[in-house]
């Protein structure tokens, strides 16, 4: 499935493009690893809608997290591109008093006014941002790796989705696209039923994040020869306790454990040993990296700047400030450490040697992001740290600008996460 940068909408998301219903419909939706619904911008009939009162009375139950963006309410009736389950033969509404609904869906509604009424679902994300509507299930059309008679791209469904047809929504972060694609660990996202059919994996490539909106990588369910070093069980789906960690994989690639641990669902988390910059380990206290005691660290593309919590923050940012520490300040929200890249004399951006960071996995597996992604272009001639602090005890987060310009590899079924510097467009 393509992938591709939504700087030039203005948000720090990353979409994706696909394609749901029959007759097939193409959306552009945000890839999420920290969801677990899919959901798409809807336009339902009048009987099909939920009883009044359902909506903003819901309790917060979803720890998902998006780019931190302002609130703001919008109506999907005014959207260009909504998905119309009337009009789609395969769509099937799940009713409120299903199982699946009371029991699978943990974002579900209590209110269930007839027992053949739909599934209804108030979903919060940590920003503050929501969706709102009724859940069925559908087919997604993807495209298939390879060609076939004629060279013609070959194609699959994928019967049963869990999708949410999203009737109000809250959030900038949902204005420029169509919904939400849930790459989380969870039985009903569509990550873990893709990755079910094709080899229990998946990966993307984040090209940089300002990059322009031709610049498309893809999102890949099966095995990728880029990382992996097994053959491909099935056909790879494209278009666009833990285990200890093996040795780096092909072409240089590195591998941790990928901790799907029940208390992080959905989310991805990683082992952490630490922080160094230009090569010296910071001194940040090993509980912060514990899910046990309350601290750990997880991957989420859904979320643009890398948040670590307190302790980790003050002695990163202390460390690559006292390498920074010849450039003027400035002040730009809602960074703390801004800088005066221009050169008073000439004008041009100043010449600076770049401090390396690098983020230490279990396994000996370092991530070493280029210097863009954590010293990050902030106006013209204004760079800054490009993390935020987040509140201890608390979960880290590696956001998808410390990811991009790699490809990752979720393997769901060996519990591995495999990752290589890539400029993804090639």
């Amino acid at each position: 499935m393509p992938l591709s940068s939504g700087a030039y909408t203005g948000t720090g998301q990353y979409f994706v493009r696909f394609r749901v219903g029959t007759p097939a419909r193409p959306f552009l939706l945000v890839a999420d690893t920290g969801s677990d619904l899919t959901w798409v911008k809807c336009h339902r009939h009048d009987h099909d809608a939920p009883a009044p009162g359902y909506g903003y009375a819901a309790p917060a139950s979803n720890d998902s997290s998006t780019s931190s963006l302002s609130a703001a309410a919008a109506s999907s009736s005014s959207h260009a591109r909504v998905f119309r389950p009337d009009r789609s033969r395969t769509w099937a509404p799940i009713p409120c008093s299903s199982d699946t609904c009371t029991a699978s869906l943990p974002f579900s509604l209590a209110a269930c006014p007839t027992p053949g009424s739909p599934c209804a679902y108030d979903y919060r994300y940590k920003d503050g941002s929501a969706a709102r509507g009724t859940v069925g299930t559908d087919s997604a059309t993807i495209a298939l790796s390879g060609r076939g008679a004629k060279k013609k791209q070959r194609q699959a469904k994928l019967r049963g989705v869990v999708l949410g047809c999203t009737t109000s929504y809250t959030g900038d972060s949902f204005l420029a696209s169509d919904g939400v694609l849930s790459l989380g660990y969870s039985n009903i996202s569509f990550a873990s039923r893709a990755a079910a059919r094709f080899g229990g994996r998946f990966s993307y490539c984040l090209v940089d994040h300002l990059a322009p909106r031709n610049a498309t990588s893809y999102l890949t369910f099966g095995p990728n020869p880029a990382v992996s070093s097994s053959p491909p069980s099935k056909t790879a789906c494209a278009g666009g306790g833990s285990p200890a960690a093996a040795p780096p994989g092909p072409g240089g690639a590195r591998q941790t454990p990928l901790l799907l641990d029940h208390r992080m669902r959905p989310f991805y988390a990683v082992t952490v040993n630490g922080i160094s910059v230009d090569g010296e380990l910071l001194r940040i206290p090993r509980l912060v990296w514990d899910v046990a005691k309350g601290g750990g660290a997880i991957l989420d593309s859904g979320t643009s700047l890398t948040v670590l919590v307190s302790p980790a923050y003050r002695a990163v940012v202390a460390a690559l400030n006292k390498k920074l520490a010849g450039l003027p300040r400035v002040t730009m929200d809602p960074f703390d450490y801004c800088y005066n890249w221009t050169s008073p004399s000439t004008g041009e951006d100043l010449t600076v040697a770049m401090p390396e960071l690098a983020v230490h996995f279990a396994g000996s597996a370092r991530l070493q992001p280029p210097a863009k992604s954590y010293v990050i272009d902030a106006a013209p001639g204004v760079k800054c740290i490009g993390l935020q602090e987040g509140e201890w005890p608390g979960v880290s987060v590696i956001g998808n600008i410390l990811q991009q310009e790699h490809l990752w590899e979720f393997d769901l079924k060996n519990r591995r996460l495999r990752f290589k510097r890539s400029r993804c467009t090639q």
